[in-house]
């Protein structure tokens, strides 16, 4: 079984980031209904972005459906092996040129942020999310027809959190560590000439 992996933080934040996590152990019972993808999909679209330019794009695929079979087939065997389990697979891309041919720098951190946020209602809402980078992006190209300003950037697994899920080693492994980040301190850079400044 999983053990609660709720985060140990410097400062309290709120219960939502505190309890968030990705597991690969999904309830392969769990269906998720249209509502429940909107929901998500609505999240995302309210994200921030570069001049509200909102470059992000999803194709949804729900378990059963062939959009589903087909995003499954993208995937690294590694991340076959799990995300099968998964209610729902949803590719993420980044459009990363707009309409008149204009590069548009921020699109991929903007299309990040809108994972962010989708994560976060999914957490509300009692579901995991687990982004996988681990597929071939010129396959989902391929399959499913997107355009050259289209950047695939990562594969969505959504479902219910199964703490008693089977999964292969190494993965059931992983699954039980405890979460870990960097402390804050080594995340901090320092303006140059400010300790002097403060002195």
């Amino acid at each position: 079984m999983t053990p609660p992996k709720t985060a140990e933080t410097s400062v309290p934040v709120h219960p939502l980031l505190a309890q968030r996590w990705s597991p690969r152990g999904l309830d392969a019972t769990h269906a998720l209904d249209e509502r429940a993808v909107q929901a998500l999909l609505e999240a995302a679209r309210w994200a921030p972005s570069a001049n509200n330019s909102q470059p992000w794009r999803f194709l949804v695929g729900r378990r059963g459906d062939d959009t589903f079979t087909r995003l499954l087939g993208v995937l690294a065997p590694g991340n076959r092996s799990w995300a099968h389990a998964a209610s729902a697979l949803v590719l993420v891309a980044a459009q990363t040129v707009d309409d008149a041919g204009r590069p548009r720098p921020w699109a991929l951190f903007d299309a990040g942020q809108a994972v962010a946020v989708l994560s976060v209602q999914a957490e509300a809402d009692g579901l995991s999310v687990h982004q996988m980078d681990g597929f071939d992006t010129d396959a989902a190209r391929h399959e499913f027809g997107l355009d050259a300003e289209l950047t695939p950037l990562v594969v969505l697994a959504v479902g219910r959190h199964d703490p008693h899920a089977k999964l292969p080693d190494p993965l059931a492994a992983r699954e039980r560590a405890s979460r870990s980040r960097e402390p804050l301190e080594a995340l901090l850079l320092a303006a140059p000439g400010a300790a002097s400044r403060a002195a």
